[in-house]
């Protein structure tokens, strides 16, 4: 049967549409704050690279400073593109409004759909996130694979546990890397955002995977992502 979908996101940022552009219309940009490693050939296509999947998105619309769109299709009839609206406003401020939009094939779409709504709300925070408090900085983005959930209400209690959350406050050492102590910017069922001085780090339920962490590190390439694969190996969250 399928689902087509289409959702809105308005973010007013303390950064100028230049700085906006740059976010989202370059690879290091993009870097410091979706996922993987990105690239962008202005006007043509944006590549990203993630756990082992390397999709292309054709871009159709490249106005700088204004307007980027950017989508792909697959052979199943699965779709997905992205509109960014860039609207300027008095001291610096910008208004983004975002829309994601596509197809899912089959009739198991609900639970997809469910896990991309909460996805693309972590993303779309943390964007608004990197321009209040990061713009113009760039990133290293660590991506890091977890083991896999069975239980992800008993996997999430135990990852709370982990990195010390007191309610809007997180503070823990993870083993081997420095102490994250920050303030939790973003949360729901499947995902946790904490902002700190010099690093945005997630964490959030894999697609019927594993539990993954996510993060931009602006100040350091100390946190690797072999030091985070550990960590979240050796902690016990199943």
């Amino acid at each position: 049967m399928g689902h087509e979908f289409e959702g809105v996101e308005e973010l007013r940022v303390d950064a100028t549409p230049e700085q906006v552009w740059d976010a989202i219309a370059t690879g290091p940009g993009i870097d410091s704050w979706f996922m993987g490693r990105n690239e962008v050939d202005p006007g043509n296509v944006v590549r990203t690279a993630f756990g082992g999947y390397t999709p292309e998105h054709t871009i159709s619309a490249w106005e700088p400073g204004k307007r980027l769109a950017y989508g792909s299709e697959g052979e199943d009839g699965r779709s997905i593109g992205y509109e960014f609206l860039i609207e300027g406003r008095g001291q610096g401020s910008t208004v983004l409004r975002v829309v994601a939009a596509g197809f899912l094939p089959g009739d198991d779409w609900a639970d997809e759909y469910d896990a991309m709504l909460k996805g693309n709300a972590l993303f779309f925070h943390t964007l608004a996130t990197y321009l209040d408090h990061f713009a113009g900085r760039v990133a290293t983005p660590v991506t890091a694979f977890g083991p896999m959930i069975t239980d992800w209400s008993r996997t999430r209690a135990k990852l709370m546990t982990a990195i010390g959350r007191r309610g809007d406050e997180v503070r823990f050492t993870p083993a081997g890397l420095a102490l994250v102590d920050g303030t939790v910017y973003f949360e729901n069922e499947d995902t946790i955002g904490i902002r700190t001085e010099n690093a945005i780090y997630r964490f959030l339920r894999g697609f019927r995977g594993p539990v993954m962490a996510c993060h931009h590190v602006f100040d350091s390439t100390d946190d690797t992502e072999r030091a985070w694969v550990a960590w979240l190996n050796t902690e016990d969250l199943t």
